[in-house]
C-alpha cells in the first residue's frame, strides 16, 4: 500500500492531537490527512514516509460526520480505500466499523461511546441541536474537526472550547469574556474581555495546514450593462416593479436591485461569450431567476448541462465541453472538481466565506492545471458595487447597514 503525504501534512500530523481543529484552505487535503492521524495516533499503525504500511493494532471504531454531498458522493470511501479501510464490512481489511454519515443524521451518534470521531466541514456553531449532540459525543470519544474557515468570531469557538473542557457550558464562557449591549431588544455583544486567554485556548487547538500552492488564481471582473433607469426607479419610489406593489423592507428593497442588474442580457452575453471561450465551466449563482436564465441560454449543440441546487443534484457532466450551474447555498463546499480550470460567478454572494469555499471547488492538490481562471460578472450600479467593496475586506455584505430604510 502506497501513497503520497505532502510535507505540509507530516507537519500538521505531528502538531494534531484529540480536540484540535484541523484548519487547511479549500483543497490542502485535510481529509487524507485527519485519516493519516487516526492510522498514526489513534491506531498505532505505522506508514514509512517511503509508503511502506504496518496495519493499524485493534483500531477504534471510525465514525466521519460531513456534508451529504460527500458523503453520496462517496469521497470519503476513495480517501479510506488508502488505508485499507471501508464502510463495507465484507471490504474492510480491520474488523471495526466505519460510518460516514451526514450532519443531518448527527443525534444518531450520540450514545456512541470509546470510537473515533472526524467532524468534517464546521457546522457547530449556535447552540441547536447538532450542537447539543457534538458536545455529547466529544464526551465520551476522541475527535478532531476539519475546517477551511473554523470561526469569525470568538462565539463561533464556544462549542469547541466546551468540548474541550475549558468552560463548563455557554453561561461560564459569557460570564468570564462577554460584555452584552444595554437597551436593546435581543442580546447583542458589545465586545470581549479578557481576549488574551481566548486566542491561547484557540492556539492550543487550532493545527494551520499551510501549503505552497502549485496553482496561480487569476481573478478577472467582467462588467456589464443594467437597466439604469428601472434601477433607479426602484430606488426613488420603492416600489416593486415585477410585482406591481410597495416594498416592504429591507431584504426585498435589495433583493429587487439585484434582480434589475442579474437579469439583464448584457450578463448573459458575457457568460456566453465567456463560454466560447472555456469549454468546461462550472457558474455559480443565487437564486432561481438566474437558474432559469441559465437553463435556457444557448451553449451549442455539443455542450452538456448539469445542476446542482436544492432541487437537483446531478453529477457533473463527462463530455468534452460543459456548463454545470451551481447554486451557493448547496454546492459553495464539499465536492471538488479537476476537470476545469473555470469559474463563472454569474452574481455576487454576500458571504465571503462562501465566496472563497467556492472558488476553492478547482484548486485542488492534484489538479492537473497551472492557471485557474475566475470571473466575476458585475455591474457599476451601487448595490453590486457595495456587495463588491465588502467583499475585497473578507467581510460579508450586511443588509440593514447599506440601506438606510
Amino acid at each position: 500500500m502506497a501513497f503520497e503525504l505532502y510535507d505540509h501534512q507530516k507537519k500538521a500530523i505531528d502538531n494534531m492531537k484529540n480536540g484540535c481543529i484541523l484548519c487547511g484552505g479549500v483543497g490542502s487535503g485535510k481529509s487524507l490527512t485527519a485519516l493519516a492521524y487516526y492510522f498514526f495516533k489513534e491506531g498505532n499503525g505505522t506508514l514509512d514516509w517511503d509508503g511502506s504500511y504496518i496495519p493499524m493494532t485493534d483500531p477504534k471504531d471510525l465514525y466521519i460526520i460531513t456534508t451529504a454531498r460527500k458523503r453520496d458522493d462517496l469521497e470519503w470511501e476513495r480517501e479510506l480505500g488508502q488505508f485499507l479501510l471501508s464502510t463495507h464490512h465484507e471490504l474492510n481489511f480491520y474488523d471495526n466499523q466505519v460510518i460516514v454519515d451526514s450532519w443531518n443524521n448527527i443525534e444518531k451518534y450520540k450514545n456512541i461511546r470509546d470510537a473515533f470521531f472526524i467532524f468534517d466541514e464546521q457546522r457547530v456553531v449556535g447552540k441547536g441541536s447538532w450542537v447539543k449532540a457534538f458536545l455529547e459525543i466529544t464526551k465520551m470519544n476522541h475527535w478532531i474537526l476539519l475546517s477551511a474557515t473554523p470561526g469569525d468570531t470568538w462565539q463561533d469557538y464556544i462549542p469547541v472550547f466546551i468540548a474541550n473542557g475549558f468552560y463548563k457550558n455557554r453561561t461560564e464562557f459569557n460570564r468570564e469574556h462577554v460584555v452584552f449591549s444595554r437597551f436593546v431588544k435581543f442580546p447583542k455583544i458589545d465586545r470581549y474581555l479578557n481576549t488574551g486567554r481566548l486566542i491561547r485556548l484557540r492556539n492550543s487547538i487550532l493545527v494551520e495546514m499551510d501549503f505552497n500552492r502549485s496553482t496561480v488564481s487569476h481573478h478577472e471582473d467582467v462588467f456589464v450593462e443594467y437597466d439604469v433607469d428601472k434601477y433607479k426607479e426602484v430606488v426613488k419610489t420603492r416600489w416593486n416593479p415585477f410585482k406591481n406593489e410597495p416594498i416592504s423592507n429591507v431584504s426585498q428593497f435589495c433583493y429587487i436591485q439585484r434582480k434589475i442588474v442579474n437579469m439583464d442580457e448584457s450578463r448573459q452575453a458575457a457568460l456566453l461569450e465567456l463560454a466560447e471561450k472555456h469549454p468546461r465551466v462550472i457558474v455559480f449563482y443565487n437564486f432561481d431567476y438566474e437558474l432559469e436564465i441559465l437553463r435556457n441560454l444557448y451553449y451549442g449543440d455539443d455542450v452538456k448541462i448539469a445542476e446542482w441546487n436544492g432541487h437537483k443534484h446531478q453529477p457533473i457532466p463527462d463530455a468534452k465541453k460543459w456548463m454545470y450551474l451551481v447554486q451557493y447555498n448547496s454546492g459553495a463546499e464539499g465536492w471538488n472538481c479537476i476537470k476545469t480550470d473555470t469559474i463563472v460567478f454569474y452574481s455576487q454572494n454576500y458571504s465571503y466565506k462562501i465566496m472563497h469555499q467556492s472558488a476553492g471547488r478547482i484548486d485542488r492538490l492534484n489538479t492537473p492545471y497551472k492557471d485557474l481562471y475566475y470571473y466575476h460578472l458585475k455591474s457599476h450600479a451601487n448595490m453590486d458595487l457595495a456587495i463588491s467593496r465588502t467583499l475585497k475586506e473578507k467581510k460579508s455584505f450586511n443588509e440593514a447597514k447599506y440601506v438606510n430604510w
